[in-house]
């Protein structure tokens, strides 16, 4: 068990920092959105490339930030159903969802999603507007952001299980509301004051 929590760790820590990283993204996504519009309206030109940018980078967030939410815990839950459970009980759900439905899921769609992914980038694929982007890296989110979440959901179930055999604290335990915004607000400080957060 021991050397699967230390996989578990390694796992947790790099979608920590891929999150962390993708959270610049937002940033930049914001304010390539708020320079479009104002070109759009004082110039009254546009850039394909700079509109598509926009969606890659959603997508980027989206994906990539996935296994980061899931360790987080910040993730949509049903917690009306399971709030009513003992800690035990909810581990015992979330290993149930896990195996069944996460990782058949994700399984599956990286299955269905590589051909096309892989066909992208043998052929060049461009956009088909004006002045557009290449297409293989945004459709390249998708195996990579569900890689990530794979590798957090196989973290979860050790962590979960470790829980359960009385090896481990409970890997559901709330943080307070407001956490993610609270780290965030953390981490930019910690940036700017020149340290980095544990």
């Amino acid at each position: 068990m021991s050397s699967l929590l230390r996989l578990s760790r390694l796992i947790d820590w790099i979608n920590e920092r891929v999150g962390r990283a993708v959270m610049w993204l937002v940033l930049v996504a914001v304010v390539i959105s708020a320079g479009n519009a104002l070109v759009r309206k004082l110039f009254n030109t546009s850039s394909n490339a700079l509109l598509e940018i926009q969606w890659y980078l959603f997508a980027a967030i989206f994906m990539l930030a996935a296994g980061y939410t899931f360790l987080r815990n910040e993730h949509v839950r049903i917690d009306i159903l399971t709030s009513r459970l003992s800690p035990r009980g909810q581990n015992v759900v979330d290993i149930v969802g896990i195996l069944f439905f996460l990782l058949p899921m994700a399984g599956l769609i990286l299955w269905l999603s590589w051909p096309i992914v892989m066909t992208s980038l043998a052929s060049g694929e461009m956009s088909q507007n004006s002045g557009g982007l290449i297409r293989w890296p945004v459709k390249m989110m998708l195996p990579l952001g569900l890689g990530l979440l794979v590798l957090q959901a196989f973290s979860e179930l050790v962590k979960r299980i470790a829980f359960l055999a009385g090896h481990g604290p409970d890997p559901l335990q709330k943080k307070s509301s407001g956490a993610a915004t609270a780290d965030l607000v953390a981490a930019i400080k910690a940036q700017r004051e020149g340290r980095v957060e544990p």
